[in-house]
């Protein structure tokens, strides 16, 4: 799950937690449209009203309605994701609030998340293929596309639609390596077509069909469910990036040298990756305007209020520099880097440090926020970028003895 440092703010548990893996079921789940029933008929009744059979409803007016039973399929498993703690539901989410400590800070704020977002379903035997869809089926295996949903026949007579807020998603070009670029924002319907984005995420229209492009999902596919993002890491790809371990390393490596704060000569050094959230002593702190790497200090510290501007601004005694002054963490969830190079770029205005192709990736990707705007963030907090370039180099000071 995006912009979450690791694990939950109050812990992983259960079905909700910051990352969920999928492994192939004892048996399989998966399955598949069959027959067409167009209300009210009784086979149409009969298949809703069944708690053993799938099926989706095409509400199209208070008289007509049509129904897609759904069969099992042997050879595919299904996953589904969403705001639902049901039991259907494998992965709970949760509306995602740049700087909330706790998940009670979200509850406030109305859901924008579907109760059942989307389905993933997956091939049993190599490759196996994972292929996303808008909706999951309840408690009862249905999925209801009421009158108000955008929903349409296709040119083969088939039914298909789109849920409220709408799934999207992003396949990033070159895979998610050093290489990896931004993709296209695309929208999945409920029977996994690809569309260009409506005008608004639960506008009536929907956009125009994509026919050269699939709903399979690839290294670095981003899920967005209105609320939440979700990053997509196949096993090849997880084999290819570093590991909690490996980052710990980098942590004691960085602190090994040393590094000094310029003006107070004391030594500084990353907290742990289990204390990743209280400020240390010896934390490293930036400013943000040149890179400069100190500790924690009082000086230097300009009232921007009394100068006509907002907020405070800091100035570094080392350049003079004017700007944001904030503590460094290393982000800690090892799926979100391109690559294990030493960690020497920080996200700006957050202090999230991680290696500089991370960085340069991350900061190129405009993530939905909210249901009509999207913002490049740091995928370790949420925070919404700064700066044009939303990064800056770090440049510490090597210890004077």
């Amino acid at each position: 799950m995006l912009l979450y440092n690791g694990s939950l703010p109050n812990g992983d548990r259960g079905r909700r937690k910051s990352r969920f893996a999928l492994f192939k079921r004892p048996k399989s789940n998966g399955v598949k449209p069959s027959t067409v029933h167009v209300a009210c008929t009784p086979q149409a009744a009969k298949a809703i009203s069944n708690k053993d059979q799938h099926s989706i409803s095409y509400t199209l007016s208070r008289v007509q309605t049509v129904v897609v039973e759904y069969t099992q399929d042997s050879n595919t498993d299904m996953f589904q994701i969403g705001r639902s703690t049901e039991s259907p539901i494998d992965f709970v989410v949760t509306d995602t609030v740049p700087g909330s400590q706790s998940n009670s800070d979200t509850q406030s704020v109305q859901s924008t998340i579907s109760r059942f977002a989307c389905r993933i379903i997956c091939q049993r035997t190599p490759p196996y293929t994972a292929r996303i869809y808008a909706a999951g089926f309840d408690s009862s295996k249905n999925i209801f596309l009421g009158e108000k949903a955008a929903k349409w026949k296709t040119s083969d007579g088939q039914m298909d639609g789109l849920t409220t807020n709408g799934v999207l998603v992003m396949h990033p070009r070159h895979g998610f390596t050093e290489d990896s670029k931004p993709g296209v924002w695309r929208e999945i319907s409920v029977c996994g077509n690809v569309f260009t984005l409506r005008e608004t995420r639960s506008a009536q229209q929907r956009g125009k069909m994509v026919e050269n492009e699939t709903q399979e999902l690839v290294d670095g596919s981003l899920i967005d469910l209105c609320g939440a993002t979700l990053l997509w890491r196949t096993a090849e790809g997880l084999s290819r990036t570093p590991t909690v371990k490996h980052l710990e390393a980098l942590r004691q490596e960085l602190n090994a040298a040393r590094p000094q704060c310029p003006v107070g000569f004391n030594t500084l050094a990353f907290p742990s990756m289990r204390r990743k959230d209280i400020v240390d002593e010896k934390q490293p702190w930036v400013y943000l305007n040149c890179g400069h790497v100190h500790g924690y200090h009082n000086w230097g510290n300009r009232d921007a209020e009394r100068e006509g501007r907002e907020g405070r601004e800091w100035e570094c005694p080392m350049c003079r520099a004017r700007g944001p002054y904030v503590p460094l963490w290393l982000g800690c969830e090892a799926g979100f880097y391109l690559d294990a190079a030493p960690p020497t770029h920080t996200f700006s205005p957050c202090g999230h440090v991680c290696s500089e192709k991370t960085v340069a990736y991350w900061s190129q990707i405009p993530l939905p926020h909210g249901t009509h705007t999207f913002h490049a963030a740091c995928p370790f907090c949420a925070q919404q970028l700064s700066s044009e370039q939303g990064y800056i180099k770090l440049i510490f000071q090597g210890p004077v003895d």
